[in-house]
């Protein structure tokens, strides 16, 4: 497995993060500056949500939306923690995505894995936790979520690198850090469900990670990109209240464990568009040899007009 603990694999990636950081507070700056920034570009409820690697959408699942309010001679930026605590693990994300004109979205996120305590003492690790670190970009390609008679269509890519490979390597995967590409969906029918708004979304990733990354790349199963089917359905009861479902499709890369698909069960509260809360129940079956992954998932997000 190719090892990212040397001077240059450090380097690389502590200048990528701190390159994209700055965008982000470059960009911050820039809404404040001038008066182009987001204020009454999409109507409530359109820009998503914050997804755990740090894309505008769901919450384990990508959509074709930006993450901000932005129209086409706008820019919109926003923040997000989220917080999944299982039976047996824990995993937080932070992060922040900055949306350009309606078409373009950059985003970064850092992953804290938090490990069980019988994990550690039989690997003998060092560490109690697991952090990844994941940058994206989307492009809207086509298409309105809301306006337009099709779908909007997005295609974006995720680039994660873990800080420490110990228990990837450990279970046989072949390398600590990939790039999933993705192509989603994404369509608001007005007044579909018994008067009420129904939002889909269906996304194709092309991946080779293991449990999102974090337990590397690839394995003895297969060292290859294979396509996965991820979606979300949700009915907006009112314009600030949303529930729904998500499903996650997994690959099985390592030999040495069991790999099951995601789903949740979500509620969003949208007071305005500088802010949203998310709470889900969410069961990630077999983790890292733990059966029987279940439990509360909470995501924050807020916006910066």
């Amino acid at each position: 497995m190719a090892k990212n603990n040397g001077k240059y694999g450090m380097n690389s990636r502590s200048m990528m993060t701190k390159t994209l950081i700055k965008v982000l507070a470059a960009s911050g700056g820039l809404m404040c500056a001038f008066p182009g920034f987001a204020s009454d570009g999409k109507i409530l409820a359109t820009a998503g949500l914050s997804q755990l690697e740090g894309s505008g959408g769901g919450g384990i699942v990508p959509w074709a939306t930006l993450a901000g309010y932005d129209s086409q001679d706008e820019i919109a930026a926003s923040a997000f923690m989220t917080d999944v605590n299982v039976t047996d693990y824990r995993l937080s994300a932070m992060g922040a995505a900055v949306s350009f004109y309606d078409r373009v979205e950059l985003s970064y996120a850092q992953q804290t894995f938090n490990l069980p305590a019988s994990l550690i003492t039989g690997l003998s690790l060092t560490s109690a936790e697991i952090k990844q670190d994941v940058i994206g970009v989307k492009v809207r390609l086509y298409g309105d979520v809301v306006y337009s008679a099709y779908p909007q269509v997005s295609v974006g890519l995720q680039y994660k690198q873990l800080d420490n490979d110990a228990i990837a390597s450990y279970l046989g995967a072949k390398d600590d850090s990939g790039t999933d590409v993705y192509v989603a969906a994404t369509k608001v029918h007005l007044g579909a469900v018994a008067g009420y708004n129904l939002v889909w979304n269906l996304t194709a990733r092309a991946t080779k990670a293991n449990e999102m990354g974090l337990l590397g790349y690839g394995g003895a199963d297969n060292n290859h990109y294979q396509v996965m089917l991820e979606g979300s359905v949700g009915v907006l009861l009112s314009p600030k209240w949303v529930v729904g479902m998500e499903y996650r499709q997994k690959p099985n890369n390592l030999s040495s464990v069991e790999e099951d698909d995601w789903t949740d069960f979500f509620v969003s509260y949208l007071p305005n568009k500088g802010f949203n809360i998310t709470a889900a129940y969410a069961d990630l079956g077999t983790v890292a040899t733990k059966k029987d992954q279940k439990g509360i998932y909470l995501s924050m997000t807020g916006y910066l007009w």
